[in-house]
């Protein structure tokens, strides 16, 4: 009995998990009504087409991806990713963030990182180094939801308006133009939460929690109060933000092909999940370089009532506007590298497609007469 079901399961149509469907009929064979059985192969399905630029063929599906490449449900995937990349790790650093801003617009008291952990310690307890966290948590989760999001949906946007092709050849453009895009509604979505947070660890007395500062803040100077910021966070994020994605997007596709002994695919997911993390961190480096002087302006702004962001940059100097560099670059750099290693961990977990870096396209490869890999 066993060695003939043994027999029937090897016989089976349905023995791999590749199989696909053939729904064209046979020719008849004997009688004129009668349809003979086909047993379908792979190759007798096309590939299928998930965006206009992106082919896959059905065999890829039965893998076990959680949603289509490109679709509605991908992209809301990668905004709840961004949600807990962004929000959990801005939360997780945010003593290190207090004494930033604290170096950063009073630097005769507080003079270096150091000394503002041991002057913040010693006037509020280690229960004042986590001052801001809400206004932190809710404002980078909102921001982490657009950026990540957005993202995604503009890069695939402008890839498909420009063309496969171009998409490739261009591509470092095409990164800067998306993240720039995605992380303009990032800001609008930020700035009320960043501007409570900056004047809850910044001004003394001023309030202790976020309830506390909302109502505060619109007394004092209306709904503006919440927006004055926007313009210095957008010269802030912006460059910030387009180097994080377009220098982590590139350094990942050179680690893969000049530092990884092997192939991306033969790599394992916990392998992929390192080098994003360093490519992240790398990436991180630069993000704090080119952003760290809208970022002072930013800070001091938010201390000051009234003043432009003019008047704040005039006021600091050139020297002023790179106060608390290094806890930046160290902060920053390990936010960045773990916001990427989440992002790329919650894909993985939630089963979502994670396409390699790009390749060469066929068609672009036959008009310039390239041969092999690229």
């Amino acid at each position: 009995m066993f060695k003939s079901l043994f027999d029937a399961a090897q016989n089976s149509t349905f023995k791999s998990p590749f199989t696909s469907v053939n729904c064209q009929s046979a020719t008849p064979t004997s009688a004129p009504t009668s349809t003979a059985v086909v047993t379908p192969t792979l190759k007798d399905v096309a590939p299928r087409q998930l965006t206009r630029n992106h082919n896959i063929a059905a065999a890829a599906v039965a893998e076990g991806d959680s949603c289509e490449f490109g679709s509605n449900h991908y992209f809301l995937l990668c905004g709840l990713g961004g949600i807990i990349s962004c929000g959990s790790t801005h939360t997780m650093v945010v003593p290190l963030d207090l004494v930033k801003c604290r170096l950063q617009v009073d630097p005769a008291k507080y003079k270096s990182v150091f000394t503002g952990f041991r002057i913040s310690l010693a006037e509020e307890g280690v229960r004042g180094l986590a001052k801001g966290w809400a206004p932190t948590f809710i404002g980078y989760s909102m921001q982490g939801l657009c950026k990540f999001g957005l993202y995604e949906v503009f890069k695939k946007v402008y890839g498909d308006a420009i063309g496969e092709e171009n998409a490739f050849l261009y591509r470092t453009g095409l990164y800067l133009a998306a993240s720039a895009s995605a992380e303009f509604f990032a800001d609008i979505a930020l700035a009320p939460m960043e501007a409570a947070k900056v004047k809850i660890q910044t001004t003394p007395g001023f309030a202790k929690t976020l309830r506390e500062a909302l109502p505060k803040m619109t007394a004092q100077e209306g709904v503006t109060a919440f927006y004055k910021g926007l313009v210095p966070l957008w010269m802030r994020q912006i460059p910030y933000t387009m180097m994080k994605f377009a220098c982590f997007e590139r350094t990942l596709e050179l680690l893969y092909k000049y530092v990884v002994p092997k192939p991306r695919a033969d790599c394992t997911k916990g392998e992929q999940l390192v080098v994003t993390f360093a490519a992240g961190y790398i990436a991180g480096v630069f993000c704090a370089i080119v952003s760290h002087p809208a970022d002072t302006v930013v800070s001091k702004l938010n201390q000051a009532k009234g003043a432009s962001a003019l008047d704040v940059a005039k006021q600091l100097g050139w020297s002023g506007l790179w106060g608390g560099l290094v806890p930046r670059i160290v902060m920053i750099g390990t936010l960045t590298a773990a916001q990427w290693f989440i992002y790329d961990a919650v894909k993985v977990f939630l089963r979502m497609p994670r396409p390699p870096p790009p390749e060469m396209p066929e068609s672009l490869k036959k008009k310039l007469g390239v041969t092999g890999e690229q």
